[in-house]
């Protein structure tokens, strides 16, 4: 049977056969990425599982978002994070050596393998021909710990891309039209995988901005195939040995296909405050523009900042406009610094920011309030800037330099010609791997004490549902509504997210800052709570700590019109019961402090019914649906995936 690459991926690690869309099957995994932010989490739940040694390998822990030392509690996360992976055979790579996302595409990704990342744009990796997912930092850990990963089986899009791209014209403007023609929900459920002629004049950090930004669709990942293309990047990087040719069987079947035309394209730009809401930029041009940020997490190769210098060399960037440019690793810093790069950005009045996630994720370079910012990042929800009335608008390279040139929002194709890029010093892979510590030997790993400051607390153990629910409403929110809402971004917000009790004073405070003291004073007085969400509920980051802070805090069960994947499974895996409103009126009708009776909750989980009604002391019965797999299921019924897996409910693979 002729089979995509998707396909191949997912039978190549365990989930062959005939798989309906949804349906779980549990996968055996390569590699896992761990980056800080998500990171500290993830390993306090590997140490509750009680595991000697992370199985998988490599396991690359990097620290590249809580890099903002405001007090002591980054810095004594990040020696938690260095003797963890000394204790238990993870790889480290330290603050200013490189983004993960980035980092991991250039030394580890490769061919044919399956990427797990505590981090939703893990998809990165997808640029090199592998099946690469975000997940919750608990997923991460029971995979690290050998007991695989359960995915739902995706529904696979062909992606047939034809043409080259024109001038001015970039891989940026190829995921706007994506997320054009798919806003942030149209993905979900689905795997993109490209195809076609097209996919030849793409290079790998060109195929890698597609897949990072491919999960603001919704979409558990992207994949490119192996290629010509993709063995020269591995030659590059002196990983020969890494090369496999990986492509769809001619005839592969696809559960949906579309196409796009290159040639057709032209400059895009994502406008406040969402990565779904892109137009062509001529329809915004001319708006000001009083920061210009380039690189961090994606658009951050060599390549990209090589257009931006080509862009401004011999001229300065306008008065107005605050420009700063993040390169994507320590080894595209060493590139741009031995060739021309470095020197044009800095002579054209560049701030140059180190390798880290910085800015992207509201470390640093937070905007003017109402005043428009345009970056090259993947994502503008509201606040994640660090700036609560931030109006965040995401744009390519070219369209970036053309606006940080101008002082407004400039379609760059007004500039007239493009510029030849400056030639690229090989890079240099060693000024990384130099870096990153490789995991002791196993009987020296065993000595190695855990180092704990009093900021590092172990989350909450959920327990089984009840058997029949009596609740209060908590809280009543809209659709699109991110984790970024729950579990905020930021130097003071991250800084407690090894803390679920700090986190959770946090949760839904742009909305309602009364949230957290109303949950805490009904949960004290014994009564569970519920949020009611709109469609697309957690949005965004895989961050857990928007599923724990609310389990802290006695909710127990979530009831929304629609769920993000990452986030829902993580509800699921956290103890709390994700509903699905069964009429979108009946979200319209529900009010704060609404008491709910679901009767039969627990035995509706274990049974595998799908049908629950909510009792409401005032006005007409809701209908709600409970649609989970027989191993979300399971995982409910024993009070969690961590007290499931150490309960030796989860066999190892």
């Amino acid at each position: 049977m002729a089979e995509s690459v998707t396909r191949m991926l997912l039978a190549g690690h365990g989930g062959g056969g005939p798989l309906a869309h949804g349906e779980d099957v549990t996968l055996d995994v390569d590699q896992v990425l761990i980056e800080d932010a998500t990171g500290s989490m993830a390993c306090m739940q590997f140490e509750a599982l009680g595991a000697e040694r992370v199985v998988v390998d490599p396991t690359v822990l990097y620290v590249d978002h809580n890099v903002l030392q405001i007090d002591d509690r980054n810095m004594a996360e990040h020696h938690y994070l260095r003797s963890f992976c000394r204790r238990f055979g993870v790889r480290y790579s330290p603050a200013g050596n490189g983004i993960s996302h980035y980092l991991h595409l250039e030394r580890f990704a490769r061919p044919g393998g399956l990427l797990v990342g505590a981090d939703s744009h893990s998809t990165t990796a997808g640029a090199l021909g592998m099946l690469a997912v975000g997940a919750g930092g608990l997923e991460v850990a029971v995979a690290m710990a050998g007991h695989g990963f359960d995915l739902a089986s995706p529904r696979v899009v062909r992606v047939e891309l034809t043409g080259t791209l024109p001038d001015w014209v970039e891989a940026k403007d190829v995921i706007l039209e994506l997320l054009r023609r798919h806003g942030v929900r149209g993905g979900t459920g689905a795997v993109f995988e490209f195809t076609g002629e097209g996919v030849a004049t793409l290079s790998v950090t060109q195929r890698a901005t597609i897949c990072n930004m491919i999960t603001e669709t919704g979409a558990t990942g992207a994949v490119f195939p192996a290629d010509e293309r993709t063995r020269e990047w591995l030659a590059a990087q002196g990983r020969d040995q890494d090369w496999t040719a990986l492509t769809a069987d001619h005839g592969a079947t696809y559960d949906d296909e579309e196409h796009i035309d290159l040639v057709a394209l032209e400059p895009l730009i994502a406008v406040p405050q969402s990565p779904g809401d892109v137009v062509p930029v001529r329809e915004v041009a001319g708006t000001p523009v009083v920061q210009v940020c380039v690189g961090s997490s994606v658009n951050s190769s060599y390549e990209d900042l090589a257009t931006v210098a080509a862009v401004l060399a011999g001229r300065t960037v306008h008065p107005d406009v605050a420009l700063t440019v993040t390169p994507g690793s320590r080894q595209i810093l060493d590139t741009i610094v031995r060739g021309d790069v470095y020197r044009d950005l800095a002579t054209a009045g560049a701030r140059m920011l180190e390798p880290v996630c910085g800015p992207c994720i509201g470390i640093g370079q937070a905007p003017t309030r109402g005043q428009a910012s345009v970056r090259t990042f993947n994502r503008n929800f509201p606040g994640r800037s660090g700036t609560a009335e931030d109006r965040v608008y995401l744009c390519s390279p070219s369209t970036a330099a053309a606006t940080a040139l101008t002082g407004h929002i400039t379609d760059p194709r007004d500039l007239g010609a493009f510029p030849p890029l400056p030639a690229a010093p090989g890079p240099d892979p060693a000024v990384v791997d130099g870096l990153i510590t490789e995991p002791l030997p196993a009987v020296e790993a065993r000595r190695v004490e855990i180092v704990r400051g009093p900021s590092l607390v172990p989350p909450p153990l959920p327990e089984p549902p009840p058997a029949e629910l009596d609740g209060r409403v908590v809280i009543v929110v809209g659709d699109d509504v991110s984790t970024g809402d729950m579990a905020p971004d930021g130097a003071i917000g991250m800084s407690v997210w090894s803390d679920i009790e700090a986190c959770s004073h946090y949760l839904f405070r742009r909305f309602d800052p009364d949230f957290h003291d109303r949950a805490r004073e009904w949960a004290g007085q014994g009564t569970p709570g519920i949020i009611v969400g709109g469609d697309n509920y957690g949005q965004g980051s895989s961050r857990e700590h928007a599923a724990m802070a609310p389990l802290h805090l006695g909710i127990m069960v979530v009831a929304a019109a629609g769920f993000a994947r990452i986030h829902r499974r993580n509800l699921v895996v956290q103890g709390i019961v994700p509903l699905l409103l069964a009429a979108d009126a009946d979200r319209e009708r529900v009010s704060v402090g609404d008491r709910w009776h679901i009767a039969g909750l627990a035995d509706a989980v274990r049974s595998g019914a799908e049908e629950l009604t909510a009792e409401v002391d005032r006005g007409e019965p809701i209908a709600l649906r409970l649609l989970l797999s027989r191993g979300e299921r399971d995982v409910l019924a024993a009070g969690g995936l961590l007290r499931r897996t150490r309960e030796g409910d989860r066999p190892p693979r």
